[in-house]
């Protein structure tokens, strides 16, 4: 058969159709590579709470996620609402779990011991914010104390507002490129740690002024226990950081009822620190940078309208003063 420019020009751009193919679906193969390095970190916020510009899970979930995937490279940080998933494939992947949510008896995890347990086997990480530390004393306390090493246990624990002075930090990765701070919450302390904190260390610590004990005995008042440890000086932890053999990383933090803290770039990024440290990750030797929010960034996704009375000059003040160096 005589071989004519025709066929000539027919087998080469059958040759060239080919090798497009081929570089498409490398392409795509390598596009699902670049994606599948990427570090997957889930933040499951509760549902809406207590009020304007207090127990703002979503909107503090999403400024947060926002701030990892923006500064730290490799991270793909989900935000979920609404409380657990339904879909028990929304964590598949996940390397670190964040629970940002009401607690107590109505703890989005209390009746998924069993599934978040798994993942904390296989080396998934998990944090825990603010009400989101509190759980019924029993099968979820001890499921605490196994995943973060601690947690808030009535009549135990206690929950006043109050100004904590951390004038100290430990030597750990969590605290890098944190300075001393201090910042008014709803800091809970007294919290039920292991036994001789075995695999816990304190992050921030604090000694809590006799204010705190103002008021009577109650679940989450005060006790004896509580009363005697202030009145003798002892530090209280308010972050904590776990670890245990043969399960992923832990972290308490137990401020975060008031949302516009987040304002201040040492308490955002003890919290930063911790999220990208419980994903099993290294933490930047400054910690984990990310922008000082502006006030209408902090006042986005919250679940309830501001009230006419609200003045964002007001929150613009603390922030600089929080942030002043």
């Amino acid at each position: 058969m005589r071989f004519t420019p025709a066929m000539f020009q027919t087998k080469l751009t059958r040759a060239a159709l080919a090798s497009l193919l081929a570089l498409v679906a490398f392409g795509s193969t390598a596009a699902q590579l670049f994606a599948a390095e990427k570090t997957k970190i889930v933040f499951v916020a509760g549902r809406r709470s207590h009020g304007y510009g207090s127990h703002e899970h979503k909107a503090g979930c999403m400024l947060l996620a926002k701030a990892l995937n923006d500064n730290v490279p490799n991270i793909n940080a989900v935000v979920l609402t609404e409380g657990w998933p339904k879909d028990p494939k929304a964590l598949d992947g996940a390397k670190a779990v964040v629970m940002y949510g009401d607690g107590g008896g109505r703890h989005m995890v209390n009746r998924h011991l069993k599934q978040l347990d798994e993942l904390s086997k296989k080396g998934v990480g998990v944090a825990c914010f603010h009400y989101a530390v509190e759980v019924p004393k029993g099968a979820s306390g001890k499921a605490f104390l196994d995943w973060i090493g601690g947690y808030f246990e009535t009549h135990w624990s206690v929950n006043p507002h109050w100004t904590a002075e951390f004038k100290a930090l430990p030597k750990h990765p969590i605290s890098q490129g944190v300075g001393p701070f201090a910042v008014n919450d709803e800091w809970y302390f007294h919290m039920r740690f292991r036994e001789g904190m075995k695999g816990v260390t304190p992050i921030l610590s604090a000694k809590a002024p006799a204010s705190t004990m103002r008021r009577r005995n109650g679940p989450h008042s005060g006790n004896e226990a509580v009363r005697k440890a202030v009145a003798a000086g002892t530090p209280q932890h308010v972050a904590w950081a776990s670890e245990t053999e043969g399960r992923g990383r832990g972290f308490g933090f137990t401020g975060g009822h008031n949302h516009w803290n987040w304002g201040s770039d040492d308490f955002r990024k003890t919290a930063l620190n911790a999220i990208v440290w419980v994903a099993g990750l290294d933490v930047p030797k400054e910690g984990v940078p990310s922008k000082t929010p502006t006030v209408a960034e902090l006042q986005a996704n919250q679940d309830y309208n501001a009230p006419k009375n609200f003045k964002g000059e007001n929150i613009q003040k603390k922030i600089d003063a929080w942030n002043k160096k």
